[in-house]
């Protein structure tokens, strides 16, 4: 059976993704960045976590090359932020206000939670790869809700909780 990338969008689309930017500084100081809507947990020991840039890439290459990242978990009120990370601009961080960890990567103000990681290893995987970082540290910012990707829009989770 023959599955068309249309179709394998179309159907993955039913389940939602959250979204992420993750960020480096490059040797000459400048800070790059590229939302992601494939982010997981991977391992507790080591602490581990993984994302899935395409191929075709223009910003993955150079986060690789630094050897280190930092994914920053976008709230709900955060659709420009994303929207700026998966544009082609020449400076993605005009207008973001954002700060460095102490291993020095970008830090988005006003995320929910942000991890720092040290590149562990890359596997390629079809068109995309398979990005493996250690977590050096990681800390929670703003207690909201983060924002999700579902069937081609943005939106919010809202637990049962507190929908009563």
């Amino acid at each position: 059976m023959s599955i068309s990338p249309q179709e394998f969008r179309h159907i993955l689309g039913h389940y939602p993704t959250g979204v992420c930017v993750v960020t480096a500084v490059q040797e000459d100081g400048k800070r790059i960045g590229m939302a992601v809507g494939s982010f997981t947990s991977v391992s507790l020991n080591p602490p581990l976590v993984a994302f899935f840039p395409d191929k075709g890439s223009s910003s993955w290459p150079k986060i690789e090359k630094t050897g280190k990242f930092c994914v920053n978990v976008l709230a709900d009120d955060q659709e420009w932020v994303c929207r700026r990370f998966a544009s082609k601009a020449e400076d993605k961080f005009e207008d973001i206000s954002h700060r460095l960890s102490d291993d020095g990567q970008p830090i988005i103000d006003d995320v929910v939670a942000w991890i720092d990681c040290s590149l562990h290893q890359v596997h390629e995987a079809g068109d995309h790869f398979i990005v493996l970082g250690e977590v050096n540290a990681m800390s929670t910012e703003r207690d909201v809700h983060p924002l999700l990707f579902l069937r081609g829009g943005y939106g919010q989770f809202m637990p049962a909780l507190e929908k009563q």
